[in-house]
This record gives C-alpha cells, structure tokens and sequence, in this order.
C-alpha cells in the first residue's frame, strides 16, 4: 500500500472508532438504566365482614282495567283506599308511604287477522298507581309483604315486589374494609418476598377492585370486577378487593 493510500484511510479508521465508542457509550448507558429498574410485586388483598341492612324499601302497586277512561280511573280511586287501610293495619305509617301518580293508558291486546297475522287493538283502558314504602322497621314491612299474599287473595288487583333491604353507610363500611384489604395485601406481598430471598419495599401504586355486598355463604370470585349488591337478605357479607404495586428490595 502506498504512503498516500494508507493516508486516505486514517480518516475512515478516526470515525469507525468514533462511532465505536459512541455506540458502547450509548450501550452502556442503555444497560446501566436496565440494571438500575426496580423490580415490583403485585399482590390483591381482600377483606370481608358481616353486615346488616338497616332499611327496607317495598312497592305494591294497584292496577285496573276499564272500558272507557273515565271508567278506569274511577276504579282505581275506589280501591286505593282499601290498600291504606291494609298498610295501615299492617304498622306502616302513612310518612313512611309515597304515592305516585295516578296513570291510565290504553289496554292493547294482540288480535288474530284471517290470514294468520295478528295486530295490536285498544280494548278498554289500564289504570295504575303505585305505593312505595321506605322503613327502618324490617319486620313491619316483612310482615305486610306476606299478608299481601291474603290481601290479593281477598279480590284486591294489587302486585307487589320482595322488600329490598338496603345498608345505609355504605362508604363507612367500604372504607374500613379497604384498610383491612390494604394490611392484607401488605402480608401477602411479605410472604412471597420471604420466599424469595428479599423484602418488600415502598409502595408503588395502588388501586381498589371490586366492592360487593352480598349474602351469606355466597362463593362470588373475589377476582371480578364491578361488585354486585345483594338488597334480597336482611344479614349480608361485605367485601373489598385491592391490588397493590411494592418496590422489592434485596
């Protein structure tokens, strides 16, 4: 190779070791952020205590029918009283009771055509109201929930729903169990760094899953999301799910 040859290639020679160096540079601080990230545990934490409702909210409903509409909705006013009579021997006070308005729509029945088809018709008119009653006194209103059974027996057009027994201090209840959940989550995590030759750290993040509120002896999967509330049982179970992100230290 000639002098002026193998003076042509130091310049080529200067910015390959250039690059080289660079690129180790940028390598080595690429490795150096890898090592330097902390490794995390992520854990749930569940919690769950006894309840009970200390309210129950309950509709009867009463419902006719009339040929025309003046008819219908003078059948229903006269057997609304007949349905205050029986909430009040039942123990529930009028306070306790809120009427909603009086309604009345067309009654349409489905008709058969010759041809097989059927249409809708007006046959007469519906009249309706509705009673809601909302009570701390459970047994009263358990009690009226039964004897509506007789009532209805007795010629009285009335429909009614189970009595739904509601828990009042909902958020008092979710956020004791959230730190109940929380210390659970802690043991948890605890128990898995122990296993694993380290310690658990600071806390990361955390986030609160599901919060049900159901009945006795159920076997719902604390793993879902959302939550369910059971409002069909007086005594129910609440619980709460977290899930909670440790730093892990060796």
């Amino acid at each position: 190779m000639t002098q002026s040859t193998s003076n042509r290639f130091i310049p080529e020679a200067i910015i390959i070791a250039i690059a080289a160096v660079v690129a180790a540079t940028v390598l080595g601080n690429q490795l150096k952020v890898i090592g330097s990230g902390q490794q995390t545990i992520v854990v749930k934490g569940l919690a769950e205590k006894s309840v009970r409702a200390d309210q129950a909210e309950w509709t009867i409903s009463l419902s006719v029918n009339g040929a025309t509409f003046v008819e219908a909705l003078a059948k229903l006013r006269k057997e609304k009283p007949s349905l205050d009579q029986f909430l009040d021997k039942a123990g529930i006070d009028a306070q306790l009771r809120t009427d909603s308005s009086e309604s009345v729509e067309p009654h349409m029945v489905e008709e058969e055509l010759a041809n097989g088809r059927s249409r809708q018709v007006q046959k007469g008119f519906d009249a309706a109201q509705t009673i809601t009653i909302s009570s701390k006194d459970m047994d009263k209103v358990i009690a009226a929930n039964h004897a509506a059974l007789q009532f209805e027996a007795d010629g009285h057009p009335v429909s009614y729903s189970s009595p739904r027994f509601l828990v009042s201090n909902l958020e008092e209840i979710k956020m004791s169990l959230i730190g109940a959940a929380t210390r659970n989550a802690r043991t948890r995590a605890d128990e898995f760094a122990k296993n694993g030759g380290v310690t658990v750290g600071s806390m990361r993040s955390a986030s609160q899953g599901a919060f049900y509120i159901l009945p006795p002896g159920s076997t719902v999967e604390s793993s879902e999301y959302g939550g369910t509330y059971d409002k069909s049982t007086v005594n129910k179970i609440a619980r709460v799910v977290v899930t909670i992100d440790y730093n892990i230290e060796r």
